[in-house]
């Protein structure tokens, strides 16, 4: 880690990174839109986008995409804001500032499974983790986005493409920052390529948790394949 003091902008951007992910956006359209119906009671008993397509629809759907899409990317632009004030008076190197995305990313998803606001009942993670990715690096969203496409393509299943582009990430989070910016480049130090790699590697593993039980439906050949209800 850089020799600045990182307690204080760490903490800052944990605490509310975590509460802004904490805000379901999936739970409160469909209360709002469905006559106070809880969509943790419908369908998979998840709170996520996947669920809210398959048991209630495109209109809840769609806000649920906007505004937890832009949670995980607000999150990312609070990581570095705050990480550059406080950077920026220590001198620090501006790759640091990177940190501060990567912890607002792990705790905006945090949230979004575990939310303050509502019993700690949430999502898995998938639609808030891939809007961190498109602010967090390009590079990162663009392999995670294309193993999704590519194994939903295949199968209609998300889950299964969830996983594997949650599984691509920490790979390519390595890839690309060793071979390209800290080999090719040398733009960054190699504690920068570890600390980062940690950080995407925590935030893959908590999406495949989530997707424990949708891993073992896809073993025994049950899992669902996605259906939008009109």
């Amino acid at each position: 880690m850089p020799d600045f003091s990182i307690a204080a902008p760490f903490l800052i951007v944990a605490v509310m990174s975590y509460l802004l992910g904490s805000i379901s956006f999936s739970i409160i359209f469909t209360k709002k839109l469905y006559h106070n119906t809880d969509i943790r009671t419908l369908g998979s008993g998840n709170a996520g986008l996947t669920n809210v397509l398959r048991s209630v629809g495109m209109k809840a759907g769609v806000l649920t995409l906007i505004f937890d899409s832009a949670k995980g990317i607000a999150s990312v632009c609070i990581g570095r804001g705050v990480f550059q004030y406080f950077g920026a008076a220590a001198g620090m190197p501006s790759y640091c500032v990177q940190y501060g995305a990567y912890v607002a990313g792990f705790f905006c998803m945090l949230g979004h499974v575990y939310p303050l606001y509502f019993g700690f009942r949430g999502g898995k993670g998938v639609l808030s983790s891939a809007a961190v990715l498109l602010v967090l690096d390009w590079r990162l969203f663009v392999i995670a986005i294309g193993v999704f496409l590519v194994a939903f393509l295949f199968s209609k299943i998300v889950s299964l493409g969830s996983v594997l582009a949650a599984v691509s990430f920490p790979i390519a989070n390595f890839l690309f920052l060793y071979f390209q910016d800290y080999k090719a480049r040398a733009a960054v130090p190699l504690s920068y390529v570890w600390i980062t790699t940690l950080f995407s590697l925590l935030i893959a593993s908590m999406v495949v948790w989530k997707h424990r039980e949708n891993i073992k439906r896809l073993k025994n050949g049950t899992e669902k394949r996605l259906t939008i209800r009109k």
